[in-house]
C-alpha cells in the first residue's frame, strides 16, 4: 500500500494549516522532559484534557522528578491522583518510577520503555515523539479517526488488520523530523475539528458506565479512606456504605491484591 505524494501533501497541508490557527496551549507541550510527558500521557488515558490540566500542574509541583514519585508513599500518590479515576494507573506510575530509579536513568528507547508497568505501545512511542522528536508511529483514538476519514477507501481495499494499515498510513504521512508538532496537530485536529460526532466514526472501545460499577465502589472507598484522619475504616462501616453490594468482599480483596489497601481482621487502610 503506497499513497501518492499529492495525497500526502494535501493531507499534511490541511492538518498543519488548521493547527496554526487552532492549537491548544497545554503545559506538557512546553517541555521535552520525558518524565513530564510520561505523566501527562498516563493521565490523558481515558480522561479528558480539560480535567487533566489542573491535575498535571499539581502533580508536577508535588512530584517534580521521577525520584520524588518513586519515593512517595502510596497514600501520597493516590491523594494527588484522586479525581482522575482508575487508581491502578497511579500505582503503576509509582512502580514504574521505582524501576526507572533502579535502572539508573529515564529510558530513552522503546525496548526499555515498553517493559515498564503501565507503559504500552502508545505511551512508549508518545514519550519518544514528544521528548526526542523521533519519527515513531503514534496512534490514539483521534489519529485513528483521522486516518479512517481521510483514507477510508484505501483501508477498505486492504485485507490486513485495521491497526496495521493505520500504522502504515501514519508512517507514510509523517513529515521527517516533525513528529512532535505533527502529532500535536493531529491530536488537536481530531479532538476539536474532526470529532467522532462529525466523522461518524465510533471508537474501537467504549468506556463502561461508571455509576453503580465496581470502579465507582473502588473509587469511593479510596476517596473515603483518604479523608479519614487515620486513613482506616472497618468492614462494618463499609457494609453500611454499600448495603446492596453483595460483591463487596470480592471488591476489597481485588483492591488488596492491586496494592491499594491492606486488610487485617475488621480493619482496612490505605497501603503505606
Amino acid at each position: 500500500m503506497q499513497l501518492d505524494k499529492n495525497t500526502i501533501q494535501e493531507f499534511q497541508n490541511t492538518i498543519f494549516s488548521w493547527y496554526e490557527n487552532h492549537k491548544r496551549d497545554l503545559a506538557w507541550r512546553n517541555t521535552q522532559d520525558p518524565y513530564a510527558i510520561w505523566i501527562s500521557e498516563s493521565m490523558l488515558c481515558q480522561t479528558q484534557v480539560s480535567r487533566v490540566k489542573g491535575f498535571h500542574e499539581t502533580r508536577m509541583s508535588v512530584f517534580p522528578t521521577v525520584e520524588d514519585l518513586a519515593s512517595a508513599s502510596t497514600e501520597q500518590v493516590l491523594r494527588y491522583w484522586s479525581g482522575l479515576g482508575y487508581n491502578n494507573r497511579a500505582l503503576r506510575l509509582k512502580k514504574a518510577a521505582m524501576e526507572i530509579i533502579a535502572h539508573g536513568a529515564f529510558p530513552s528507547d522503546y525496548t526499555t520503555l515498553i517493559t515498564l508497568p503501565g507503559i504500552g505501545d502508545y505511551i512508549a512511542n508518545a514519550i519518544l515523539a514528544f521528548s526526542k522528536n523521533e519519527d515513531v508511529v503514534v496512534v490514539d483514538t483521534n489519529i485513528r479517526r483521522i486516518m479512517l476519514h481521510w483514507f477510508g477507501d484505501v483501508i477498505e481495499k486492504e485485507e490486513w488488520p485495521e491497526s496495521k494499515i493505520i500504522k502504515q498510513l501514519v508512517e507514510q504521512t509523517l513529515p521527517h523530523g516533525k513528529a512532535r508538532i505533527r502529532y500535536n496537530a493531529l491530536m488537536d485536529y481530531g479532538a476539536l475539528e474532526l470529532t467522532a460526532r462529525k466523522a461518524w466514526i465510533p471508537s474501537l472501545t467504549k468506556q463502561s458506565k461508571f455509576e453503580g460499577s465496581v470502579r465507582q465502589v473502588r473509587s469511593s472507598l479510596v476517596k473515603y479512606l483518604l479523608q479519614q484522619i487515620d486513613r482506616t475504616m472497618t468492614l462494618d462501616s463499609i457494609d453500611l456504605m454499600f448495603p446492596e453490594r453483595l460483591d463487596i468482599a470480592n471488591i476489597l480483596l481485588s483492591m488488596q491484591k492491586d496494592g491499594l489497601i491492606e486488610i487485617s481482621g475488621q480493619n482496612i487502610w490505605i497501603k503505606k
